[in-house]
């Protein structure tokens, strides 16, 4: 496989000499299932494992290759198998909190160009759900691509474009229908050779059946509606890296029923610059925007200048960073608490010898 069809370009390779190993090979993670991996290199297709090294050195998730990301790898002599010995730097990430109440990241995509996110236009539709994804985005340093789904099932497109578009400030929108086929040509265009597209949806809103439709043929299955609820079944359960015949790259991700911010404070002071610009002018430099007299934000949203909706969105997910943040903060003092009571354990087993 030629390495720049899947990605590789000056950024990786000003990284990849930093490192001394000799006989170097790089691929990139096409797929992760617990502790296996599957690397595209020049050699076609390979099942990996990671180092021991490796391994002992990632202290977290973080630290582990995640699909779309570019490796050093040692080839088995005469076997389609590898071990990853290093990961090269990621030039970005799409990342959530892992569900649960562990403080820990899930990397969802490695080193992508632009993400689809992708909702339909029968139950999935939300808003407030979009303007999540669309911070998450934002904060990977992606491009962000809107793409509703079942266009077929909708009989006021107007009017969702205009409440999507009051959202997404300038972000394209595609409205598109897989049974129709119609609007998926439109989406080739980002399908540049090299270029990496990561997509991202609830299930069911029909991100394999897209998948299958660039493709152009059925290497995805597919989940049929539940009748009385209209949801779609997982048809992902893991995140996977495809390589098109015409160019580009996708990942397919499983479908999030929970969608929790990871350190994503960049994103939402670029996608909700509008609210922070007014709150500078508030009276108080740490206004709450409740009580506190003098509120722009309050005074916008009275005057019809901000939507109430959009703020509670905001505060919602600033909320949810500041706890996270507390929680990072809180984990950090209990291992830094528990690195000096072993060295104090340590110390005093010396002076008894």
């Amino acid at each position: 496989m030629d390495l720049n069809n899947l990605g590789w370009n000056v950024f990786f390779e000003k990284h990849l000499k930093a490192f001394e190993q000799h006989s170097l090979n790089v691929g990139r993670i096409c797929c992760e299932n617990k502790n296996c991996y599957m690397i595209l290199s020049e050699y076609g297709e390979l099942s990996a494992v990671i180092s021991g090294k490796l391994r002992n050195n990632g202290a977290n998730r973080e630290y582990f290759p995640a699909v779309g990301d570019w490796v050093i790898f040692e080839k088995i002599t005469n076997e389609n198998k590898a071990i990853i010995q290093n990961i090269l730097p990621r030039k970005n990430k799409f990342s959530r909190k892992i569900a649960g109440s562990e403080t820990q990241e899930q990397i969802l995509a490695a080193n992508i160009d632009t993400v689809f996110i992708v909702s339909s236009l029968n139950y999935d539709f939300n808003p407030r759900r979009i303007e999540r994804y669309l911070t998450m985005v934002w904060n990977s340093g992606a491009n962000p691509v809107i793409i509703l789904t079942k266009s077929d099932l909708c009989n006021n497109l107007d009017e969702i474009l205009y409440e999507v578009e009051s959202i997404a400030f300038g972000t394209r929108i595609h409205f598109i229908s897989n049974v129709l086929n119609q609007g998926i040509e439109l989406l080739k265009q980002y399908l540049t050779i090299g270029s990496t597209i990561a997509l991202v949806g609830s299930s069911g809103v029909g991100k394999s059946t897209l998948i299958n439709k660039l493709i152009g043929e059925d290497l995805l299955t597919i989940g049929e509606l539940r009748n009385n609820i209209d949801k779609g079944k997982h048809t992902t359960t893991n995140r996977h890296l495809y390589v098109l015949p015409d160019g580009g790259l996708i990942i397919d991700t499983p479908g999030m029923r929970e969608l929790q911010l990871w350190n994503a404070d960049d994103g939402l002071s670029q996608y909700f610059d509008d609210i922070e610009t007014l709150a500078k002018n508030c009276r108080f430099t740490d206004c709450k925007h409740g009580s506190e007299p003098e509120c722009a934000v309050k005074k916008a949203i009275s005057q019809g200048l901000l939507e109430k909706n959009r703020y509670e969105s905001y505060a919602k997910m600033k909320n949810e960073l500041d706890y996270l943040t507390k929680r990072q903060n809180q984990k950090s003092s209990q291992i830094e608490r528990k690195k000096w009571k072993n060295i104090h354990k340590q110390i005093k087993e010396l002076k008894k010898k």
